[in-house]
């Protein structure tokens, strides 16, 4: 449910609310996501392997590669959160180049809103900032060694069929699958719950739900 907006506040008072609740909700979901096991911890948002790999992952494990799965799916986590914190300027961006339309549309709208207007504006420039840590960070785990160490073990097995996979690009976008993910969890405490509104703006602006 969207939050109705407040009479006897001003367009800039109410664009200023909203925008300090996406600053604070974006803060607070790139920290979460943004350091160790920030990903690996969280089941929601967690990086496992893709379902084209399924098959080789079981048929590894039956042969007793279970430790190179796991360090393999540990090292696409950890790259993930390395990642992350590169998205804070750039929400910070978005956030500043919203309209009060903008606003006012994100305010009245779903408990998600926001989240889908920052996917809509931020996705490719994520993306484009992600890639370069992420295969940096792969590369220093040897992410990318192992897939092909796993690929070739797997090759061994009777009937295995080959799979291929950019690895590089199934960890960006599972790691902003994640920071949205907990961006959604973010904005929706904010707007139905008192205590995640931390300033007296976001109460002004929050604090009465439309009916």
């Amino acid at each position: 449910m969207g939050v109705s907006v407040p009479s006897g506040l001003s367009e800039s008072k109410v664009a200023s609310g909203l925008k300090q609740a996406l600053q604070v909700g974006s803060e607070n979901a790139v920290k979460i996501v943004g350091k160790p096991n920030g990903y690996f911890s969280n089941e929601a948002i967690k990086i496992v392997m893709p379902k084209e790999l399924r098959p080789l992952e079981s048929g590894l494990r039956v042969v007793g590669f279970g430790p190179k799965i796991d360090e393999f799916i540990l090292s696409m986590n950890r790259s993930a959160e390395a990642a992350a914190p590169a998205a804070r300027n750039i929400f910070i961006d978005a956030i500043l180049a919203m309209s009060f339309d903008d606003a006012k549309r994100i305010l009245s709208g779903g408990n998600t809103a926001a989240t889908e207007y920052f996917k809509e504006k931020t996705t490719g420039h994520l993306t484009e900032a992600f890639t370069p840590v992420v295969k940096k960070t792969m590369d220093e785990n040897g992410v990318v060694r192992q897939y092909d160490a796993l690929t070739e073990q797997y090759k061994n097995i009777p009937f295995a069929k080959s799979q291929s996979l950019d690895i590089d690009h199934y960890v960006v976008s599972k790691a902003l699958d994640g920071l949205f993910y907990e961006l959604a969890e973010q904005e929706k405490k904010i707007r139905t719950n008192p205590a995640a509104r931390t300033t007296d703006l976001l109460w002004e602006v929050f604090g009465r739900r439309a009916q």
